[in-house]
């Protein structure tokens, strides 16, 4: 079975469009996937589509593609954002890379009290989130935020959108897993909820967890569900998965779309 290229342009897509295609892309094509002239490659934006194109001129200086007929229509995902506060180099790597492919709709890198990550690219966490969508026959890319504070993004929050915040800590003696003032299992809060359309949110704390005024803070306001992900600390790129999954299958777009009262979008 051959297979098919499938690359993210940054250009309006139709019927014999011409696609010069950055530098980057061009040695993938023809040096690493050995395309010719006349290759069939599929393409999308994020806005019209998925499109047939084949390979219209190709040498080691470049290449480009024209664009021949729409193979899907464009489709959008549901709105659910990841906050998250940046930890390891690799691990934030990973975070991006399954979100995209989970289908979130936006990434926020949010900086904690406890966050002792370095400088946040986003352009790298851009170029990693289209790698995913290319590969995941995602049809729009995730929005990719500048990193906030905790107090910034909350003090900002949109009106009519809920906040998961993932607390795995205890009020009790110790806090970390202490008997005391647990949060709701997350599966539970989601089904639990009236009308779970709309926009919702999933929050992740840094390596070490969020520091008690952050946590008075969260449970305090009122767009805010506390929830725990298991008995067991989780550790940030794993929590981002478990959350990510468990709303996709309790309300997101692995259920039926007539779930939803509210028209799915596409992120910017």
């Amino acid at each position: 079975m051959v297979t098919i290229p499938r690359l993210f342009v940054d250009a309006p897509l139709g019927e014999g469009a011409v696609l010069p295609l950055p530098r980057e892309q061009a040695h993938y094509l023809v040096n690493v996937m050995r395309r010719e002239a006349g290759s069939p490659v599929r393409v999308f934006n994020g806005r019209n589509g998925e499109w047939q194109a084949v390979v219209a001129g190709a040498s080691r200086k470049g290449a480009s593609l024209q664009v021949e007929a729409r193979l899907r229509e464009q489709i959008g995902v549901p709105p659910l954002r990841l906050c998250f506060a940046p930890v390891k180099k690799a691990r934030t790597d990973f975070i991006v890379e399954k979100a995209t492919e989970l289908g979130v709709a936006a990434l926020q890198p949010v900086i904690t009290r406890r966050t002792q990550a370095e400088r946040v690219r986003t352009d790298r966490l851009l170029a990693l989130a289209i790698e995913a969508a290319e590969q995941t026959e995602r049809l729009c890319l995730p929005a990719i935020s500048e990193p906030v504070t905790l107090e910034r993004l909350l003090a900002d929050w949109p009106a009519g959108e809920r906040l998961i915040f993932c607390d795995e800590a205890g009020d009790g003696e110790g806090a970390w897993g202490g008997p005391q003032g647990r949060a709701r299992p997350m599966l539970d809060m989601l089904q639990g909820e009236t009308d779970p359309s709309g926009p919702w949110a999933v929050l992740i704390g840094p390596e070490g967890g969020f520091d008690e005024a952050e946590r008075a803070q969260l449970r305090s306001l009122p767009f805010v569900r506390a929830v725990t992900l298991g008995p067991r600390i989780l550790r940030a790129d794993t929590a981002a998965l478990a959350a990510l999954t468990l709303w996709q299958a309790a309300t997101g777009d692995w259920r039926p779309r007539g779930r939803w009262s509210t028209t799915l979008r596409d992120a910017p």
